[in-house]
């Protein structure tokens, strides 16, 4: 580790040299720009519709996750209760060792089992539900959030909010899909480390299926992208909006400051990164609990606090979603920006969060399947809308329900403008609007979202290094190459601005959508058949202990 440590800074104190040139931060950003642009015109190609343009990556996210929502009779609905009883723990016995030698044979439960060391015997896996939910919520759970929530009020209106629930109920069924056969076509090293993801059940899945080409195809396909979206939305966003945070709380402005702060966040990410999933899982369990809490709690708040304008904020966002106002594109134009956040948000669709669920330890592929389910409703459904509500409030003006702000104001710009013509957007409003109501809070909004920030670059990092060593192999040196290079994206994502990294980020999440939903409309029966298996194995354990059979969970 010290190895990794000296070759971290001896590539990044330059950059520490190099950033007292006090343009740095511009020359960084219009370098970058160009490629942004570019990649995000190239991704968000549209069909139009209605009359209007409409990304075709957005189209086939909403068939996608509609189609999964129905097959599956709305998993977000009916295996909820399964997904918080299996994070609890409740089934852990069947998972590890599976129901028929627990529960079904009466030799594997003879006096001589002690059944304090049937532990011991556990399925493959390195990280158990809990950690790869924490994960997981990690990568997802961050500055898609807080600024992600702010950027779509500010081009789409309250309405904007609306479409970004409903793609967090819809994408609850296209997660429950990927991470169940992110599971069940995972790899298994020889010291028992794992690699999954889309790119292994795209190839691993589609060679089943008599689809060896394809599946090799949008395999390749995915880990290239995967390791784009790790460097983008997974890194430079959130260190930028850190970067942001951190500069107008400390009162910097321009120079050579983003760099600086850059650097000091790719050293403490790369201090973490190094020790692979069990430390960035040991990270995240201990940090994403905590930090939400902070943020859910200081969001309640404020939601108490303007407990008498909740039904007129609810009024405005389902309102705005039919009825949208002028300038926004009409109803399609808010609907796309819902969406687009969402899916940028909770990554339903992307692929990403199979990656660090393929790691957990079941027997069970479905198990956490509907464990990954629970992530869009968290991450959307529950914060994104906490975060749009505090906004909302915040821009009601008590004694007419009047705007302080335009929704709008600046076609197909991130940010707001306030009475005096003052544009806002991104993190910088949400921290307005949440210290508005709670003075001063904008110093531990700080703080939550450096851990936002930090959190999600870790997990996106492992993200990353899982599609890179699919590409270029497991060893030591081209691990090494990937690390530097992920740690010199948080520098760049600090020095940049909002829109350069918003486009570049957007484009390469959703870019991930094309080879993951192509395979999870292809592989989705290998999921009915794993549901079914899972549930029956429940099933059996129900029965046995309704027949006297001692419930082993408590021993685990």
């Amino acid at each position: 580790m010290r190895k990794y440590l000296f070759s971290l800074l001896a590539v990044l104190l330059p950059i520490i040299g190099f950033a007292q040139d006090k343009g740095i931060d511009e020359k960084v950003n219009d370098a970058f720009m160009p490629i942004a642009t570019w990649w995000e015109g190239f991704i968000l190609t549209s069909v139009p519709i209605a009359g209007l343009d409409v990304p075709i990556v957005v189209i086939l996210l909403v068939i996608g996750a509609t189609f999964f929502t129905l097959y599956f009779k709305v998993p977000s609905i009916t295996k909820f209760p399964t997904a918080i009883n299996t994070v609890r723990g409740k089934y852990v016995d069947i998972e590890k060792h599976g129901v028929d030698k627990l529960y079904d044979n009466d030799e594997a439960l003879a006096e001589e089992d002690i059944l304090d060391t049937i532990r011991d015997e556990s399925a493959h896996g390195e990280v158990s539900h809990f950690q790869a939910l924490a994960t997981a919520v990690s990568g997802t759970v961050g500055l898609g959030n807080i600024a992600g929530v702010a950027v779509a009020i500010a081009m789409g209106g309250p309405g904007a909010t609306f479409w970004m629930i409903i793609c967090g109920l819809l994408g609850m069924s296209t997660k429950f899909v990927e991470c169940t056969l992110g599971v069940k076509y995972r790899d298994v090293g020889d010291d028992g480390t794992i690699y999954g993801g889309p790119m292994y059940y795209l190839s691993k899945g589609l060679k089943a299926t008599g689809k060896a080409g394809l599946g090799k195809v949008l395999a390749v396909l995915f880990a290239i992208l995967c390791v784009g979206a790790s460097f983008g939305g997974g890194n430079a966003f959130q260190s930028n909006q850190a970067t942001v945070q951190i500069s107008s709380l400390m009162g910097l402005e321009g120079g050579a400051s983003g760099t600086i702060i850059g650097v000091i966040m790719a050293v403490l990410v790369g201090i973490v990164i190094i020790g692979g999933i069990k430390r960035i899982a040991k990270i995240t369990e201990k940090v994403v609990p905590f930090m939400a809490g902070i943020y859910i709690l200081a969001a309640l708040v404020i939601i108490f606090a303007n407990y008498q304008y909740i039904d007129d904020a609810f009024g405005l966002i389902i309102e705005g979603a039919f009825t949208p106002m002028a300038g926004l594109g009409g109803f399609m134009g808010v609907l796309i920006v819902g969406f687009q956040r969402a899916a940028f948000s909770n990554e339903a669709g992307a692929g990403s969060a199979a990656i660090a669920h393929s790691a957990v330890r079941t027997k069970y592929p479905a198990s956490e399947g509907v464990v990954a389910l629970l992530e869009p409703f968290i991450d959307t459904v529950v914060i994104c809308t906490m975060t749009a509500l505090v906004i909302i409030f915040f821009n009601i003006d008590g004694a007419n329900m009047q705007s302080v702000f335009t929704y709008g104001a600046v076609e197909g710009s991130n940010v707001m403008i306030n009475a005096t013509g003052e544009q806002i957007g991104g993190v910088d409003l949400t921290s307005i609007a949440f210290d508005s109501v709670i003075p001063g809070f904008s110093y531990v909004l700080t703080i939550a979202i450096v851990l936002f920030a930090f959190s999600t670059m870790i997990s996106w990092s492992y993200y990353g290094l899982q599609s890179w060593k699919y590409l270029f192999g497991r060893g030591k040196t081209a691990d090494m190459v990937y690390k530097i290079l992920f740690l010199l994206f948080v520098v760049i994502g600090a020095a940049a601005t909002l829109d350069a990294v918003i486009k570049f980020s957007d484009a390469m999440i959703l870019a991930l959508v094309f080879p993951n939903m192509i395979g999870l409309l292809l592989l989705f029966p290998k999921v009915r058949e794993e549901m079914k298996r899972y549930l029956d194995a429940i099933a059996i354990k129900k029965e046995a202990l309704e027949e006297g059979h001692e419930d082993i969970t408590k021993h685990m």
